[in-house]
This record gives C-alpha cells, structure tokens and sequence, in this order.
C-alpha cells in the first residue's frame, strides 16, 4: 500500500531523481513489513498447539447443562456434549473431561479429579 502512495506522490509532485528514491524507499519499506510479518506468523504458527478433535477436550473444565446421575449434558468450551459421570453431579456444576468415548464425555466433578484441572482447560 505505500508503494502505491509513494508512486502516485512521485508522479504528481516530486522532481526525477527523487521520485526513483521514494519509489525505491517504499518498495523496500513493503518488502520488510512483509517479511516480518511472515516471520511472525510462522513463529506464532508453531508456539500454538492446534485445538482441533474430541481428544482436546480432555482436561478442559466444562458446567453440567442438567444433572449427571450417571448421564446428562454438560458444556465445555462453549458446547453442548453428552456426558457420563461416576459421582452424581448437579446442575450448575463444574467437572473436568477425563475421556472421550465416542461422542460421550467421560466427566468427574472437579473436586473429584485433584490435579487434573489447571487454569489453561477453563472454558
């Protein structure tokens, strides 16, 4: 986008040798701001483990939806998934995800599952 500035400032305004200085200085000015954002997205790219599948809801703390005795529906992470519990939880409940059996979730409340829950999984 400067590029296009500075030619059109070029053109319009400025005498022949420093138009080609302008240009040129722009052009560059372009090409480094490209650059580093390049960099800086492929440097992000790879510190970001990607959150993709079942399998990254486990450790993720979610609330029950309705009351798990042993099954019913919780939310984790801004989603509605069935849910089996071994202890009975109420509603309104925090539990945190131990497994993923398919498209149910295998939950205990957070009380319940010491050392599992850290303030990442938080939904």
């Amino acid at each position: 986008m400067i590029t296009i500035i500075a030619v059109i400032v070029a053109v319009l305004f400025l005498a022949s040798p420093w138009s080609y200085v302008l240009v040129a200085v722009a052009a560059l000015v372009d090409v480094a701001e490209t650059g580093a954002f390049v960099w800086w997205s492929r440097r992000r790219r790879r510190s970001v483990r990607p959150a993709v599948g079942a399998e990254d809801l486990v450790g993720r703390v979610g609330v029950t939806a309705g009351a798990l005795d042993p099954r019913g529906q919780v939310r984790v992470l801004g989603e509605i998934w069935e849910a089996r519990s071994s202890v009975p939880v109420e509603r309104g409940g925090e539990v945190v995800v131990l497994a993923v059996e398919g498209l149910v979730l295998q939950v205990a409340p957070t009380d319940a599952a010491p050392g599992r829950v850290d303030e990442e999984h938080r939904s």
